[in-house]
């Protein structure tokens, strides 16, 4: 069985970018082919630049306070970046894109993390996306777990919360 390149993968990348952006076009280029991101290598100038300012717009389908505004934000984002599915081999093996031909690497990104968020969202739950749950840290994440309660982005997060409360416990 063949997984869908659309789903977790896109969706990680999208927080990575969101928590620590491209210093630069090479960085961009140098974190797209590390993920494996097919496609243009063509950035330009200011294609990091585009990357971020695409990923404040993911920021708002992260933060939607409910499932219709987050469709209707996460659809917005599908139309100006996506196309009509299409079937390529390149690389060896059959296999979906979302996204026109010849693009550069900032509209790769954007029709990946588009069409990666959807599926994610679709197929795991509309509620699968969030911000962490320790005040100080804020960062996005997926929720790919079984159960869907994820609440921290990191092991790191959970504990330190952990400890918190437990020292809270420990003082009444």
């Amino acid at each position: 069985m063949q997984l869908n390149h659309y789903g977790e993968e896109p969706v990680r990348f999208a927080v990575g970018l969101v928590v620590r952006p491209p210093a630069s076009p090479v960085d961009l280029v140098r974190r797209c082919t590390d993920a494996g991101i097919v496609g243009s290598d063509v950035v330009g100038d200011t294609g990091h630049l585009e990357v971020e300012k695409f990923m404040a717009r993911w920021l708002a389908v992260v933060d939607a306070p409910d499932s219709p505004t987050r469709a209707r934000l996460l659809n917005e984002l599908l139309a100006d970046t996506s196309a009509h599915p299409r079937l390529t081999d390149h690389f060896g093996g059959w296999h979906l894109h979302y996204r026109d031909e010849n693009l550069d690497l900032p509209a790769v990104v954007r029709a990946l993390i588009s069409v990666g968020t959807a599926l994610h969202l679709t197929g795991r739950g509309m509620d699968r996306l969030r911000r962490c749950a320790l005040a100080e840290c804020a960062n996005p994440f997926g929720d790919f777990t079984r159960a869907g309660r994820q609440r921290y982005c990191s092991p790191t997060c959970a504990n330190r919360d952990a400890v918190r409360r437990h020292r809270a416990r420990r003082t009444d």
